[in-house]
């Protein structure tokens, strides 16, 4: 009999992204989980990947960050939050892909847990809802800036459902502000 899975994998409506829930196991005293681990990552997503970096960002309430994504040295990422809530979302860039032109949305916390494995040549983002909130993430490809593209976080044909309050403006960085609309952004 082999031994329960340690991980639980749920497909989502992008093809090939999946959220990803480690067992937490708690008491009394608090909780428990390993948040990564190679072994068990590969047998229950069938995915053959090396990390060879690790992200760790700290944003404010309704900081926008995204939707980006690189030409080159494309980037698989394995995302989490760690303090916080954000609303985070992936948008499916490959033209030959079943969900071409599609986006998901998840809310990833540090209480629920959950990862999303974002496969490379897709483009992601995500909005802080907490007061703050840190975002870990896992690439499996170095930063190349000579090659990183940004989607239009407003784009109308893609028409993301952020939840932003109604009135409240996104915090956003001059570049992320600047993404290009879905017709002039790159695909792969």
């Amino acid at each position: 009999m082999s031994a329960p899975s340690k991980v639980q994998v749920t497909p989502t409506a992008i093809h090939d992204a999946l959220v990803i829930e480690p067992k937490v196991f708690g008491d009394e005293r608090g909780w428990f989980t390993e948040s990564f681990n190679a072994i068990d990552f590969a047998k229950a997503t069938d995915l053959d990947v090396e990390f060879v970096q690790d992200n760790h960002s700290f944003s404010r309430q309704w900081t926008l960050r995204g939707l980006h994504y690189q030409l080159e040295q494309t980037q698989g990422k394995l995302v989490r939050v760690v303090a916080g809530r954000v609303f985070d979302v992936v948008v499916d860039i490959r033209k030959n892909s079943p969900s071409y032109g599609q986006w998901v949305g998840i809310e990833l916390s540090a209480q629920n847990h959950k990862q999303l494995w974002i496969p490379p040549k897709l483009a992601h983002g995500f909005l802080v809802l907490s007061e703050t909130a840190e975002f870990l993430y896992k690439t499996t490809d170095y930063y190349h800036p000579q090659s990183e593209a940004c989607l239009a976080w407003n784009d109308p044909t893609v028409a993301i459902d952020w939840p932003l309050p109604t009135g409240v403006a996104p915090n956003m960085n001059v570049k992320d502000a600047a993404g290009l609309l879905w017709d002039a952004a790159p695909k792969f």
